[in-house]
């Protein structure tokens, strides 16, 4: 794996990205599984999401630097996180990359896409009437997965089934940038929050994460 993008941010709270190049073995060969791991990769199918699977679960021995077993099972609302490590953590993956983010307080969450047109497609799904309206002029396919990706990290952080990107969750009107804030207001059934999520380009994708208190 190489390092494409490492980022030190405020109160303990780190991200990296990593370009997966290696095959499944030679990931394998760099971590230590436990049975029901095993058993988990052998229910995915094999190709991107086998390495997706095994390249997070590399990055996190890298960022937590230990050559211990690190446990990462999934809650009951499928919420990765660390059974014997102290960390809050979230992980995303697209084509070619695995990102993990990990804070040393509270909650995070992180999502990473490759930026594509088809996303004009299915706008309406995941974005209210007045959220579309402020998405305009060329860029707008990047600002629209800047929006999703958004969402994704709030959704991820926040670890709650049944929360709806179109229903509950309403991104308030913003300027875009290569590299930017926007502010989301969560209104769900367990919490309203309003959050700063970060969103920037990398490459040809779109990064978008959000701390918890930020």
């Amino acid at each position: 794996m190489a390092l494409a993008y490492l980022r030190e941010l405020e109160n303990g709270v780190r991200f990296a990205i990593w370009r997966i190049e290696e095959t499944a073995e030679d990931l394998i060969g760099r971590l230590q599984l436990d049975e029901q791991e095993r058993e988990t990769l052998n229910r995915l199918n094999k190709g991107k999401r086998t390495l997706h699977w095994l390249a997070t679960r590399v990055l996190l021995r890298e960022m937590l630097n230990t050559p211990g077993y690190i446990s990462c099972p999934s809650d009951a609302n499928g919420k990765p996180y660390l059974a014997n490590f102290p960390q809050r953590i979230s992980l995303t993956h697209s084509f070619d990359y695995a990102a993990v983010m990990m804070s040393d307080n509270g909650e995070v969450g992180i999502d990473l896409e490759l930026v594509k047109t088809k996303i004009l497609r299915i706008a309406d799904k995941f974005m209210k009437p007045a959220e579309l309206e402020g998405i305009a002029g060329q860029q707008r396919i990047e600002q629209l997965y800047a929006c999703w990706c958004a969402k994704e990290a709030v959704y991820k952080l926040q670890g709650n089934k049944g929360v709806s990107f179109k229903d509950n969750m309403t991104i308030l009107p913003f300027e875009f940038q290569d590299q930017g804030v926007l502010f989301l207001d969560l209104d769900a059934p367990n919490r309203k929050t309003r959050f700063k999520v970060y969103y920037e380009k990398f490459q040809e994708y779109m990064l978008g994460y959000v701390m918890e208190g930020n």
